[in-house]
């Protein structure tokens, strides 16, 4: 994928607790990071997890993640973690994840999210509010289902 291809781009810090005897960020933190940028992209979208969805019947659970390292980042880089979405199935959304230091690649990955009943907790389709709010964010339309 190409950097100008994510429409969010949000920009962090690497903490001190973040990283290992090394200086160098431990691998279970690139998940968080993940998540600290879909959060963002919710936001972008008008759509603030969880209030947001939730008041409209909806709610996101994690049902696949995977990270793929390039590079490592070091205590105190700044990094820009990148998030778009890939594809929109019929209840689920698959996020493509980037992580850039500067310009190097450090880290790739995807998180797939099913959307559910809130008190259920069962699969249900993406809703056409949601769906919009993407396909209107998106600098490359996702892939359908």
């Amino acid at each position: 994928m190409a950097h100008q291809d994510f429409s969010l781009k949000h920009c962090m810090r690497v903490r001190w607790a973040e990283v290992d005897r090394q200086g160098i960020v431990f691998n279970g933190h690139y998940l968080a990071y993940f998540d600290v940028a879909i959060t963002e992209y919710w936001r972008a979208l008008g759509y603030p997890y969880p209030d947001a969805l939730l008041a409209r019947d909806c709610d996101m659970f994690v049902v696949k993640a995977t990270v793929e390292y390039h590079a490592p980042a070091r205590y105190d880089d700044l990094l820009e973690v990148c998030a778009r979405v890939g594809r929109l199935g019929s209840s689920s959304i698959k996020f493509l994840m980037e992580i850039h230091r500067g310009a190097e690649h450090l880290v790739s990955g995807e998180v797939i999210y099913v959307n559910a009943d809130p008190t259920e907790r069962k699969p249900k389709p993406v809703p056409d509010f949601l769906r919009e709010a993407i396909w209107q964010f998106e600098v490359v339309t996702p892939a359908r289902k």
